[in-house]
């Protein structure tokens, strides 16, 4: 059984809330009526119910009525979300009157039900950019303990034997520009739980770099190896080494001539990228010219799962990405 099928088993074996603010954009009600009729999750939708089922009908969809349907307009819970937005945003200078307009927003509505333990997680993206899902959930959802950044890995299954037979986790590839050393370190360790929960994969991170123990001297180079310092700092059991060259990481022939003394021995399976350039570069690149299936982006950081779309997803995009966020969600 490979990775996406023990993922879609465990998904049915435990299903989760899971909210689709987006409900009326196509690819995503399509999605939605697979998951329902496949038993993948409990797919929670916004909108008018007359509107969504005629629009269901209308594209020959025969399982959204299985979905749970919240109207803004006409739910009394909807006073609720207005309440526990203004409680957690009167701080920042928000008012009842404005958190009553921001209600009215799906994206809004969808971390809010998160927050409120009305829904496990949230899949969005397909019609929104990226800062208008994360946004709300920042607000909202917020961090969580101890971590201070968002990133975005992706499981990477490749037809190479590197890694853990050919899959690896790779970060940050979608969210973070420029981290710094602090970042850096929280990213490992988000990373390295990830690869662990989702994959059940015992983390093995390479903090990578154009130098390997010292090998060059530069900024760049310097900001990992500190990194590499915080995260052993952050978690002491973590099996975690930097700053490493790509082929020191994850080629023990490699591993063996420069790195020696590294504990990963060029067996790595978690990559932290030292920026965003060469995160999205680096799993485009594997994905392109390898033939790797990459899974993501998996938003790293948040309090609860809230999981970004690309705009050029696919109906069975979004269904994958529905079944990892039920899968963050049991952690």
């Amino acid at each position: 059984m490979d990775i996406l099928e023990k993922l879609f088993a465990r998904a049915k074996a435990n299903k989760k809330r899971i909210v689709l603010p987006e409900s009326f954009e196509e690819r995503t009600m399509r999605a939605a009526d697979i998951l329902l009729r496949d038993g993948l999750a409990e797919v929670v939708l916004i909108g008018s119910r007359e509107a969504l089922l005629a629009q269901a009908n209308e594209w020959g969809l025969e399982n959204i009525e299985k979905a749970t349907i919240f109207d803004e307009a006409t739910d009394p819970k909807r006073q609720v979300y207005v309440d526990l937005l203004y409680e957690l945003r009167k701080s920042k200078g928000m008012t009842l009157e404005e958190a009553n307009e921001k209600v009215k927003d799906p994206l809004y509505l969808a971390a809010l039900m998160v927050k409120n333990g009305d829904a496990d997680g949230e899949v969005a993206g397909a019609q929104n950019a990226t800062s208008n899902v994360l946004r709300p959930a920042l607000q909202i959802i917020k961090m969580k303990k101890g971590i201070s950044v968002v990133s975005g890995a992706f499981l990477m299954i490749t037809p190479t034997h590197y890694g853990d037979d050919g899959m690896l986790l790779f970060a940050d590839c979608a969210v973070t520009p420029n981290p710094d050393a602090k970042q850096l370190a929280e990213i490992a360790i988000v990373s390295a739980a990830t690869a662990k929960g989702l994959a059940g994969m015992m983390p093995r991170v390479a903090m990578l770099s154009f130098s390997t123990h010292g090998s060059a001297k530069n900024e760049s180079a310097d900001k990992m190896i500190e990194a590499t310092r915080l995260a052993h700092e952050l978690d002491p059991e973590l099996v975690i080494d930097g700053e490493l060259q790509l082929d020191a990481a994850i080629v023990p022939k490699v591993a063996a001539q420069k790195a020696p003394t590294s504990p990963l021995r060029g067996t790595a399976n978690v990559l932290v990228f030292p920026n965003l350039d060469a995160g999205n570069i680096g799993y485009k690149l594997t994905q392109r010219m390898s033939g790797a299936v990459a899974l993501g982006p998996i938003l790293q950081g948040m309090a609860a799962p809230v999981n970004d779309l690309s705009r050029g997803c696919s109906v069975e995009d979004i269904v994958k990405m529905v079944v990892i966020t039920s899968d963050q969600a049991r952690h």
